[in-house]
């Protein structure tokens, strides 16, 4: 039987509806096949982040206590609003648990798309560097596992699953070499020549690795030896960029930049009070200080009307007006485009004006409360868009300029769409809210789409106490191809995300083509994007390639791939084939094209011991967390992760003799416990306040690359050593001991924990603290949304949710504490007695009783 996605059924609180989730790609059956179509799943909601304003239990303390202004400049990793460290503010701790079952699926789980693929590395970057990637595999594409089981029950076992995260827009150093010529393909199939082609060098025909038929090369490739044939770099390498030289344009820069930023709109709420406005406008002054000379910036901002800011007034603030009840008219935009003012315009020539602008930004005046202020966000998206779309992207006093590359349009908003079209009420009780709620998302999601047709991304970064209605925003920017992100505030978090969204790599026009051996078959994919129409691409007579529309095509992104096998594989090899055709930001036309070969092998230990455990986790919590629509759907999911483990024992392991227990394969040791990590954390557990916040830390795990990805779902621990040193640790709560100091990165968060010890010895706390700090920042040097920092000591209330993300090893016995965390060897009597005494006892599992709930022996420690 197979796994369907199934459209959320109506939600009876209209306020909260379902999460807004990356789009699900089901592959159609071929006709030989039994599998039957699965739908995308329907848009859902969420709602944005002011605990006061929903009926859900409290959510954790805030950790920013006086708001702080960016910094400037930015440093090169965030640290975001950040308490004084040992402030101790009130909040509580929640658990939940179930011991209902639930049938484990019999086929793979929706697929999904996502961010960029990286080999994981288990050492931040000032410790020991990365092994580099197997020869089987290309830094854009990471396996489940090494090697494909020829036996089609046990590769194709739902539990366990094969597929690949697949990051086709991500920039390596050295990249893929570039070819300035059209690629030449299969004409039977489509699939592009490859390193892996058998090629006769005396008539110059090549053999398609995909459907097996003999191709012509009109003489090109007629050589006198096997060897002359690696002169064409696409029959050398496994990855290559091709130059259409049809569509290149005299600025083609062979080597992309992907640090150059496009054209990009600032948009600017006009309704927030004091406070936020002054962090808002240090993080706004810091970022056009950051931006490149000749990057190009526009300024608007909104509440019940539309001002599109001027450039040319010099000193003076000068703006034109629009309303923002109805969307722009057609005479108004002309207007603006074809008059004097320059409303986008290059930092080299406009900085002393921006900063003016953002200077003469003034408070909300009236006396209404946060949630029912105006804000006509849809239709000052629409003016930017419209300014974007016009004859001329730059006027300028009577000369008509052009501008390329592809635009971004970035949102600094601090509540709800509530005004103009793509609005909803400012009361979830209104007694119509729902019905309007969901007229509002289909028109964002129709907004969002005339965004990427233009090339032009909108990323939504929220910030303060008042809710956003994440479900009417996130069609917009999911649809553009861009990020909803929710901050505490607008200081210096704010400020660096706003940096990195404006600076990452993005190409326009984005199609991801997967093609693999006759053996294999897509049965899902999830990500960013939508299934191409058969119109909007090449097809090819028995073109068996699964297509995704890609909403953009940046370093972030990776796409979700599970695949079975057909039947009993026969060959020795099979072949993979992912390419993407995209627009790059020189508006030069790119086809990235990256093929892999992998050996079958027909045993199981030798399959199993192939296996990347945390590659294949990412790839299973995709799966799962996509069906993680609502809180109840969160509930399921974890006793499905427990049915999965189980599933794994039963068909992977073996039974202990004389016991009803199973044994988990020693190749698997880490996968449990990676599981067993996502089953408690964020993304399916109960320790982040209110499920819109979940909402969006989904969306993002859907959508992260693999290291991102990784880090969301099994947490990271360090601790800091004498002398300035780091040391690795599991991710238990033994590693509280009071002496030291912790740095426990869960991806979007990363925490640093101050034993009370080392606190009271102020000059020792100090360099910790600073070390710990120095390390955050470099582990999280480029990710994207960049997490906040937050540090607090030992017993505070905030310390409380940086024990609910470790797992709770200190109810475990006592060999198999040390048999799980050496480290624990080295403390003296007197200090391992102190540490079990620090314990609160709570209800949750440790790892090893959880496993042990479930009829299994845990696997040793790898």
């Amino acid at each position: 039987m197979e796994e369907t996605s199934t459209p959320p059924q109506p939600q009876p609180q209209p306020a909260h509806p379902s999460p807004q989730f990356p789009a699900v790609f089901t592959p159609p059956p071929p006709p030989t096949s039994g599998f039957s179509s699965r739908g995308s799943p329907s848009p859902g909601t969420g709602s944005a982040a002011a605990q006061a304003q929903f009926s859900t239990p409290p959510g954790p303390p805030v950790f920013s206590s006086p708001l702080r202004p960016a910094a400037v400049p930015f440093r090169a990793t965030p640290a975001s609003p950040q308490p004084a460290p040992f402030a101790s503010r009130g909040g509580g701790y929640s658990s939940s648990s179930s011991s209902a079952a639930v049938s484990l699926p019999t086929s793979s789980g929706p697929h999904f798309l996502n961010g960029a693929a990286t080999p994981t590395s288990h050492l931040p970057s000032s410790a020991a560097a990365p092994p580099p990637p197997p020869p089987e595999e290309s830094p854009y594409v990471l396996f489940s596992a090494h090697k494909v089981l020829k036996q089609k029950k046990l590769l194709n076992a739902p539990s366990l699953g094969f597929g690949a995260l697949v990051s086709p827009g991500r920039e390596v150093a050295p990249g893929p070499e570039t070819v300035e010529r059209d690629p030449r393909r299969c004409l039977n199939c489509g699939a592009y020549i490859n390193l892996y082609c058998d090629v006769l060098i005396g008539s110059g025909q090549w053999q398609c690795v995909i459907c097996k038929k003999m191709n012509g090369s009109e003489g090109e490739f007629v050589v006198s030896s096997k060897h002359d044939l690696l002169q064409w770099p696409e029959l050398a390498s496994s990855a290559i960029d091709y130059v259409q030289s049809g569509n290149r344009r005299p600025s083609f820069v062979p080597v992309p930049d992907t640090r150059v930023s496009g054209p990009i709109f600032i948009l600017i709420d006009e309704c927030l009070d004091e406070a936020h406005l002054q962090h808002l406008q240090g993080s706004l002054h810091a970022f056009v200080d950051s931006l490149p000379p000749t990057a190009r910036i526009g300024i608007i901002s909104y509440g019940r009307t539309v001002s599109v800011y001027d450039f040319s007034e010099g000193a003076a603030v000068s703006a034109d007006v629009l309303p923002g009840n109805k969307s722009p008219t057609h005479e108004s935009l002309k207007a603006i485009i074809y008059g004097t003012g320059i409303y986008l315009s290059p930092v080299h020539a406009s900085l002393p004006v921006a900063h003016t602008i953002f200077s003469s930004l003034r408070p909300y005046q009236l006396s209404l409360p946060e949630v029912s202020r105006d804000r006509c966000i849809g239709a000052a998206v629409e003016v930017a868009l419209g300014i974007i779309q016009g004859p001329a992207a730059e006027v300028s006093r009577g000369i008509i300029k052009r501008s390329g590359g592809n635009y971004r349009i970035l949102v600094c908003a601090g509540g709800p769409s509530t005004f103009g079209p793509g609005s909803v009420p400012h009361s979830v009780q209104h007694p119509n809210y729902a019905y309007l709620e969901k007229t509002a998302m289909k028109w964002m999601e129709r907004l969002g789409h005339e965004a990427q047709r233009h090339s032009t991304v909108v990323d939504i970064l929220c910030a303060g106490t008042c809710p956003v209605r994440v479900p009417v925003l996130q069609p917009l920017a999911k649809c553009s191809g861009g990020v909803l992100l929710l901050h505490d505030d607008f200081g210096e978090a704010f400020g660096v995300n706003l940096q990195r969204a404006s600076t990452r790599a993005a190409g326009s026009h984005g199609l991801f083509e997967i093609r693999c051996s006759d053996d294999m078959l897509v049965t899902q994919v999830i990500g960013p994007g939508e299934e191409a129409s058969p119109d909007s691409h090449e097809t090819f007579k028995h073109d068996t390639s699964f297509c995704i529309q890609m909403h953009s095509v940046e370093e972030t992104q990776s796409f979700s791939v599970s695949m079975e096998s057909k039947g009993d594989i026969k060959n020795d090899f099979v072949y993979f084939q992912f390419a993407v055709h995209y627009s790059n930001m020189y508006q030069t036309e790119i086809t990235r094209v990256i093929t892999i070969r992998l050996q079958t092998v027909d045993g199981l230990s030798a399959y199993l011991a192939s296996v990347q455990d945390d590659v294949a986790s990412v790839i299973i919590g995709k799966r799962t967390v996509l069906r993680a629509r609502t809180a109840s759907d969160a509930i399921d999911m974890r006793l499905t992760i427990d049915e999965r483990v189980k599933d794994l024992a039963l068909k992977f392991g073996t039974q202990v003799p004389k016991s009803k227990l199973y044994r988990f394969p020693k190749e698997l040791a880490s996968l449990p416990e990676c599981l067993f990590h996502l089953r408690r954390g964020p993304l399916l557990g109960s320790i982040v306040g209110h499920e819109d916040e979940r909402s969006v830390l989904r969306n993002l795990f859907l959508n992260a690359s693999f290291d991102l990805s990784f880090r969301m779902l099994a947490p990271r621990c360090i601790m800091h050593r004498e002398g300035g040193t780091f040391e690795e640790l599991p991710a238990y709560d033994l590693a509280m001991q009071s002496n030291a100091a912790v740095v426990l990165d869960h991806g979007t968060d990363i925490f640093i924990w101050l034993g009370a010890e080392l606190a009271a010895q102020e000059g020792q706390s100090a360099a910790a603290l600073a070390a710990c700090r120095t390390l955050a920042e470099e582990l999280s040097e480029l990710r994207f949304p960049a997490p906040r920092i937050l540090s607090f000591k030992e017993g505070s209330s905030q310390a409380r949710y940086f024990v609910s993300r470790l797992i709770p090893a200190h109810k475990d016995p006592t060999y198999e504490q040390e048999s799980r965390f050496p480290q624990l060897r080295t403390l003296t009597p007197e200090q391992r007695s102190r540490l079990k005494s620090s314990f609160i006892h709570f209800d949750d599992h440790s790892f090893c009783e959880w496993m042990r709930s479930l009829k299994l022996v845990p696997p040793e420690p790898s």
